[in-house]
């Protein structure tokens, strides 16, 4: 079935040296049985994710300042008997 829409996974392929190789994270792969690639790659696309996150609340935390935005108190947010 053709839905029209394309769809492409690239991987981008990167070399890592590392000045200790005796480092944490290694004697946590050898502990999980996992690779040190594998979790390389996990820590990476969490660390990318993180950032995303601060950029995004960084843009509304300038609109909330230049007045673009309104926030609300968090009294305000929880005064409904329902959360107390």
């Amino acid at each position: 079935m053709n839905t029209g829409i394309a769809t492409k996974v690239r991987h981008v392929h990167l070399s890592v040296f590392l000045k200790k190789s005796g480092s944490a994270w290694m004697l946590f792969a050898s502990r999980t049985g996992r690779s040190k690639a594998h979790h390389l790659r996990e820590f990476i696309e969490r660390g990318l994710e993180d950032i995303e996150d601060y950029y995004l609340a960084a843009e509304v935390l300038a609109r909330i300042r230049s007045g673009e935005e309104d926030a609300m108190k968090a009294d305000d947010f929880w005064c409904d008997d329902v959360y107390r």
